[in-house]
């Protein structure tokens, strides 16, 4: 069984720490066996590409690599400061997210 990991696709997060410390963005993938996301925008490497169809030209792409789930925290949807994240059961007995800060739920 793999690991329950506080974030998900489509959420809005902050990085902590390292290159990148101090940017936001929104996760396009998760990769739960590495415990790595790939953020929009950050951690943006260059790869060098060979001619192929879709790129006739080839050439030097730059594109985000995963990055730690460790280094990286929610964003707070009300302040819109980075926050830790609590799980917590409903009104109709289904475990939610919530921020820790405001205990604001997190869709």
């Amino acid at each position: 069984m793999q690991k329950k990991l506080h974030i998900k696709k489509g959420d809005n997060v902050m990085v902590v720490t390292g290159n990148s410390k101090g940017q936001k963005g929104k996760v396009l993938e998760v990769i739960r066996s590495k415990s790595r996301a790939i953020v929009e925008g950050v951690n943006m490497v260059k790869k060098h590409t060979k001619p192929n169809a879709a790129n006739p030209q080839g050439g030097i792409v730059e594109q985000e690599a995963p990055i730690h789930i460790s280094n990286l925290m929610l964003v707070d949807p009300k302040s819109g400061d980075a926050t830790r994240i609590g799980r917590r059961l409903d009104d109709n007995g289904k475990l939610v997210r919530y921020s820790k800060k405001s205990g604001e739920e997190i869709k």
